[in-house]
């Protein structure tokens, strides 16, 4: 099939690869404009846009799907598909109409759960044992489309968002490829989504990311792997803020919530239950480095507590 790709971060770079070792037809990508990055804030290709310079495929980069100049490059194009990974715009009825088979969007959940920007985030955070990734047609409706199919996967108890959502780009990426086969051959069938078990996955915030000692232990190790790496979790020492890696559910001896106690060999926090043991600490202007290297450098005293 003549297919255009629309995807901007790196987590949609398995599913180019897979599509253009696919034998389909790729056409283009559409991915978000250049953004500002780095110290300098210099203007930055997205990861789906530097995957098409570095092969020679043209890039289309409206600032909103519904300009007249993108509708129109699309109309000439004539793709047959246009499959979706983390484009990271809202998609208007005009566009979706212009592919023979539309657009279909490969989501990182198990629709009707987490529909929106965070479902692996969400899906850590509240502490849900399987996951998976749906491809679905896209619609008006956030993320509410017909589901064409899915593949599951197992959230392990030490999994960061980072690693679920790795897993999940690749197994993604072959189930996208198989649903476009499908359709090339007219086999594919997508059924309703259910009505019942929907939730809401909105993006995480840096506010969300802030560590609540006074939640349990549990509840503080889900939200430090949920926001690892972004946006990235956080706490306060000595009224400056530090970055946390992920920590460990600890046997200690009773510590109030945020309270800290520096052992020879490991950092406990205290939470609402037991302590959790600190990993990688980053306070700010300096490098990651082992919690019991920082509480060294920062004398961290008897009684300190994290905020």
């Amino acid at each position: 099939m003549r297919l255009i790709f629309a995807g901007t971060p790196a987590v949609a770079v398995p599913a180019l690869d897979a599509i253009a070792a696919s034998g389909h037809e790729l056409l283009a990508v559409v991915t978000r404009p250049d953004a500002p990055a780095g110290r300098g804030r210099g203007l930055v290709r997205s990861p789906v846009g530097a995957w098409a310079d570095a092969r020679g495929v043209e890039v289309l980069t409206p600032a909103k799907p519904r300009e007249p100049e993108f509708l129109d490059r699309l109309r000439e194009l004539a793709p047959d598909c246009v499959p979706v990974v983390a484009y990271g715009a809202l998609v208007p009825p005009v566009a979706l109409e212009i592919p023979r088979h539309g657009w279909i969007n490969l989501h990182f959940s198990l629709l009707p759960a987490w529909r929106g920007a965070a479902p692996v985030q969400h899906a850590v955070l509240h502490g849900d044992e399987l996951t998976g990734a749906s491809v679905f047609q896209l619609e008006e409706g956030l993320d509410t489309g017909p589901v064409y199919g899915t593949v599951t996967d197992e959230i392990r108890a030490t999994d960061t968002s980072g690693d679920l959502l790795e897993r999940l780009a690749h197994a993604g990426a072959g189930l996208l490829v198989a649903v476009l086969d499908a359709l090339e051959a007219g086999t594919a069938r997508a059924e309703p989504q259910p009505a019942d078990g929907v939730s809401l996955a909105p993006k995480l915030t840096v506010e969300d990311a802030r560590v609540r000692w006074s939640d349990p232990a549990f509840a503080v190790d889900r939200r430090i792997r949920a926001c690892t790496p972004a946006p990235g979790p956080w706490t306060t020492f000595r009224g400056d803020r530090v970055k946390l890696g992920p920590v460990t559910l600890a046997d200690g001896p009773e510590l109030k919530p945020g309270e800290l106690l520096v052992e020879k060999s490991r950092v406990l926090a205290g939470t609402a239950t037991g302590p959790v043991r600190l990993g990688e600490v980053r306070a700010a202007g300096k490098k990651a480095m082992s919690a019991s290297d920082w509480a060294r450098g920062a004398r961290v005293a008897a009684g300190e507590e994290l905020a």
